[in-house]
């Protein structure tokens, strides 16, 4: 802890059962019923540690300081020895001090049990939400447990499809046009589709022609969830490399680029709305770091003034936070990371969040209990005034052409329906409106009628 912010110190703010604040608190046994409690909640949840930390409040999560020291002796034995003695198996646990936000702070790391549940005087403990309690009497936590601990944590490789009458056709569409030839009796195996009894698991149906894990887009119309929705874009229920190639074909539909009149001379400059290097890369890392064995799909929201990515799950056991922000490359998902990296989907280099890094900072990268959102900023160059756009197209806007030719700005996909709901008019006074800027210059579509989008000239 001393030299560095501690790795715990960035989440610990969001609490969890594998945590327990104290300010000043100590009692010999109850913390050995603690060291137990962590032990086995590290465990079931797929933390390397559990941690209990005094000099943070319990209520508000503020750092706060402690008086509390584990220099001293119990019975006449100094605790830590005395503590050992109480718990079986035996447990690593380790003491620390230091200093956060000023404040002293001293923080017990725990180590996940391996092999049989940790217990104090043969009772074993368990934290269910923010208590702790007899492990006995909770039997599905119990037995929860005693599965992670015997086959290990679910993953997509080791967790049973619901579904065991699967199809790849997109599957292996896919792989031919990479030119990899994937053989119909052994593809299944090579690829990581089995479980060890034989059985399709998770990563097959992800792959299958029926995902059903479809990935979807919102488009909000102002900078937060409370603000009118313009639209949920659905991509998948399908394979899941096509729903991913399809998200990063939209980000192209989302990144307007946006015409730069300042100080120009000849020719203008098109200046995009954000870092598509940067969407790509958080797009992918989402999928592959993601936490499919809960049942959901990697979430993108898109405000007015940014675009959010959210995977389920947290970092990857072994992966610490400074390791993450030095491009250390650790996969949640080893067998989806190893088919990505063969397809040349992504390299498993580190350089992804890096490149993310560089383009908009560590500060885009929210930690939250259960979830990792990557917040992509927009950069809108000034808007030039009515004046100006007058004197480039041709013909003058009334206030219903204007008010349509924003929207469309801001939500490239408009159809006339969503306009018409949006502004509360008719389709006569829509189709009059976009007929408008069309002949005059304003806007231009792209592509087909159902798939196409708007550009903004």
């Amino acid at each position: 802890m001393r030299g560095r912010r501690p790795e715990w110190a960035f989440i610990a703010s969001h609490g969890g059962e594998w945590y327990e604040f104290k300010e000043s608190w100590f009692e010999p046994y109850a913390l050995g019923e603690y060291i137990s409690a962590l032990s086995n909640a590290a465990a079931l949840t797929g933390r390397e540690c559990g941690y209990l930390i005094w000099g943070v409040s319990d209520t508000t999560h503020e750092v706060v300081g402690t008086s509390f020291t584990w220099r001293r002796d119990v019975r006449g034995e100094p605790l830590e020895h005395w503590l050992a003695r109480q718990l079986s198996p035996s447990v690593a646990f380790a003491f620390d001090e230091g200093k956060l936000d000023s404040a002293r702070v001293v923080v017990l790391s725990v180590p996940a049990v391996k092999g049989v549940p940790t217990s104090i005087a043969g009772v074993r403990y368990q934290r269910v939400g923010s208590s702790k309690v007899n492990l006995a009497k909770h039997p599905e936590r119990e037995a929860q447990l005693f599965r992670r601990l015997f086959i290990g944590p679910p993953t997509i490789e080791n967790t049973e499809s619901s579904d065991q009458e699967l199809s790849f056709t997109r599957l292996f569409t896919y792989y031919a046009g990479r030119v990899i030839e994937l053989r119909h009796a052994t593809f299944a195996k090579n690829l990581g589709l089995l479980t060890r009894d034989g059985t399709y698991n998770l990563l097959a149906q992800l792959l299958s022609d029926n995902g059903r894990m479809p990935v979807r887009v919102s488009l909000f119309r102002g900078a937060d969830k409370t603000s009118p929705m313009y639209s949920v874009r659905e991509f998948g229920s399908t394979c899941l490399l096509l729903s991913l190639d399809k998200v990063l074909e939209y980000g192209e539909v989302l990144n307007v680029p946006q015409a730069d009149e300042r100080d120009r001379v000849v020719e203008r400059k098109e200046i995009p709305l954000f870092d598509a290097e940067a969407y790509h890369e958080a797009v992918i890392n989402a999928f592959v770091h993601n936490a499919w064995v809960g049942g959901n799909a990697p979430m993108i929201s898109v405000f007015s003034d940014r675009i959010e990515i959210l995977s389920r799950g947290m970092l990857a056991p072994g992966q610490s936070m400074e390791g993450f922000f030095l491009g250390e490359s650790v996969p949640v998902n080893r067998a989806l990371s190893d088919l990505f990296l063969q397809l040349h989907i992504s390299e498993r280099s580190g350089r992804g969040v890096l490149r993310i890094i560089k383009a908009y900072g560590r500060d885009c990268y929210e930690f939250r209990e259960n979830s990792i959102v990557v917040t992509i900023p927009f950069r809108r160059i000034d808007v030039i005034s009515d004046h100006e756009v007058r004197g480039k197209v041709g013909g003058k806007l009334n206030l219903t052409q204007q008010r349509v030719l924003s929207e469309i700005r801001d939500n490239p996909n408009m159809t006339h329906k969503q306009l018409m709901a949006a502004l509360g008019l008719g389709r006569t006074a829509i189709q009059n409106a976009v007929s408008h800027l069309r002949k005059n210059g304003y806007i231009e579509h792209v592509g087909s009628d159902k798939t196409g989008w708007w550009r903004v000239l």
